[in-house]
């Protein structure tokens, strides 16, 4: 499952040690696109905090788990965020150099466009 959205704020990060060795979490705070925007808690574990990277003001598309689990009767959801791509500025990129981009065109011989289909 994908979210896409922008970070809005960086929560400070959470270490501890538990029964499989130490741990540390850090919490974002995305809020997504649209007419009616939502504000999501998405939770990042681990190295990958510093392999994401995410800076508050940043537009990012996450990859995301949820899951919910109880404790004392109470059930309490995660949405974990495993994989996290920086939004482009909507610019194309080029061709590495020395290598020419794959156009196709569709006129025929005659010069007339013609659709392909």
């Amino acid at each position: 499952m994908e979210i896409k959205g922008k970070i809005v704020n960086v929560l400070d990060e959470v270490s501890g040690n538990g029964r499989n060795g130490p741990w540390r979490k850090r919490e974002y705070i995305l809020e997504t696109e649209g007419n009616f925007p939502k504000k999501v808690c998405l939770t990042v574990w681990g190295d990958k905090i510093d392999q994401f990277g995410m800076q508050e003001g940043e537009e990012v598309v996450a990859s995301i788990e949820i899951e919910s689990r109880e404790y004392n009767n109470r059930w309490y959801t995660d949405v974990k965020a495993w994989k996290v791509e920086k939004a482009s500025g909507g610019g194309q990129t080029s061709p590495p150099q020395g290598e020419q981009p794959d156009v196709s065109t569709f006129n025929d011989e005659s010069g007339e466009d013609t659709l392909p289909f």
